[in-house]
């Protein structure tokens, strides 16, 4: 199920409404950014840094919604690992978010933070929290820090795109508000609108028509970090639904290998390893209809021994209990060899042997975007120019999820959306400067 949104009276403490402030119709502010999740507020601390009245619009109640709903399993805020591998986790577009992150590092994340009196630590998977592991008290912190610098954010407004009876480009938003169709012209806009999932928080992909109505380049959005399903049998899904598998290692049909863990879900399998290889999995299916995946339910163990323990005499035990007495499978990892395995498999040592070491899983479909964690594909990289302004569009910025790229889960996706939405708030500062 979608995740629900947050409540609790931290998150609902950060609801902003405004306070008079908001530009009249004919009123022409500095820069508008659109959307106020973590690019979003970033791109407002960049410009106001220098020296620019930034106005904030988001259409939801409250501010960063998605980003306290990500913090609530433990705010993964960046990885420690060193910059080349950080890098090639942005698989197709690593030299592209190499650049931004020439602007922004993962050591920069953690200044940042540190700077707002938010202290951190590194997990043992390598992974960067706060050390309370909250997203609250850093959004609190950083919201005190931008209104201070004097950005005004204004809640519970939807961009509706531009005036159609006036060019596009900067000027000439329009925002539905709770008290009518308002219209304000900016010097210079930052897009910051996320991408597809979880779009009960605010990322529902409103923008994509009315940027290709404006000859942008949008790449159809698709599930990131997504679960994938498999056609478990009723006794698979009702009793190992929830329960993880590990150690254990995946392979594609390329021979792309990982090992980690994952979860068995209702509908197939989901978590870190799953996400870690979702781009090819998706793509794969999206081409073929349904592929296979590979899994060594004993990584650390060599074929050979594999073998050897498998043809040991059992006297009268069952499979089962020889199969958890000389390997130590059981549960959920001897569940999968049935689900996945011939019956006829369990009457020949070699074949059981082999499907331990490279046991076929077929996936089917991927989960729907709405209900997976990140999405792919936004504004082709393409359609901007190196400050991430749209080429088609002078003065428009975009950054943050709604652009053309993917990570997996570990902090990278955070890390890159502050790293472009810097690129961006450098962009439109420059930009700016140019129209004085």
């Amino acid at each position: 199920m979608p995740p629900s949104i947050p409540t609790t009276p931290s998150a609902d403490s950060l609801s902003s409404a405004d306070d008079g402030t908001t530009p009249r119709p004919a009123d022409v502010i500095d820069v508008a950014v659109i959307g106020a999740g973590p690019a979003g507020l970033m791109v407002a601390e960049v410009l106001s840094a220098a020296g620019w009245r930034v106005d904030v619009y988001d259409a939801m109640p409250s501010v960063g919604r998605k980003f306290l709903m990500a913090g609530k399993g433990g705010m993964n805020l960046t990885h420690s690992e060193p910059a080349a591998p950080f890098v090639a986790r942005y698989g197709k577009r690593a030299e592209a978010v190499g650049q931004w992150l020439r602007r922004f590092s993962a050591d920069d994340v953690r200044s940042w933070a540190h700077r707002l009196g938010i202290d951190t630590f590194v997990g043992t998977s390598g992974r960067v929290f706060p050390t309370d592991m909250k997203a609250a008290p850093l959004l609190r912190a950083w919201l005190s820090r931008l209104r201070a610098a004097g950005v005004r954010l204004h809640v519970r407004h939807r961009w509706l795109g531009w005036d159609e009876g006036a060019s596009a480009g900067p000027g000439h938003l329009r925002f539905s508000t709770p008290s009518g169709e308002r219209w304000v012209q900016a010097r210079a806009v930052v897009l910051t609108l996320g991408g597809a999932s979880w779009p009960q928080l605010g990322s529902d992909a409103a923008w994509v028509s009315s940027l290709r109505e404006h000859g942008v380049s949008v790449v159809p959005l698709v599930p990131a970090n997504a679960g994938f399903e498999a056609d478990w049998t009723p006794h698979m899904r009702e009793r190992f639904a929830g329960h993880p598998v590990k150690p254990v290692t995946m392979t594609l049909p390329d021979g792309t290998t990982r090992q980690g863990e994952f979860v068995i879900s209702e509908h197939g399998i989901e978590g870190s390893l799953v996400y870690a290889m979702c781009a090819p999995i998706r793509d794969a299916i999206r081409t073929d209809g349904s592929t296979h995946v590979y899994l060594d339910l004993l990584p650390d163990w060599a074929a050979e021994r594999v073998a050897s323990e498998v043809a040991r005499p059992r006297g009268s035990r069952s499979m089962a209990s020889h199969l958890q007495s000389r390997l130590g499978i059981a549960g959920v990892k001897a569940a999968l060899l049935r689900e996945c395995l011939p019956r006829e498999t369990f009457d020949d040592a070699a074949a059981l042997a082999a499907g331990i070491k490279r046991l076929p899983l077929t996936l089917l479909r991927t989960r729907p975007i709405a209900e997976v964690i990140s999405s792919a594909g936004g504004v082709s990289l393409e359609a901007l120019d190196a400050a991430l302004m749209v080429k088609a569009l002078p003065g428009v910025f975009c950054a943050g999820e709604m652009l053309d790229w993917e990570a997996p889960t570990g902090g990278y996706l955070l890390t890159a959306c502050f790293a472009s939405a810097c690129v961006a708030g450098d962009g439109a500062a420059a930009y700016l400067e140019t129209q004085r």
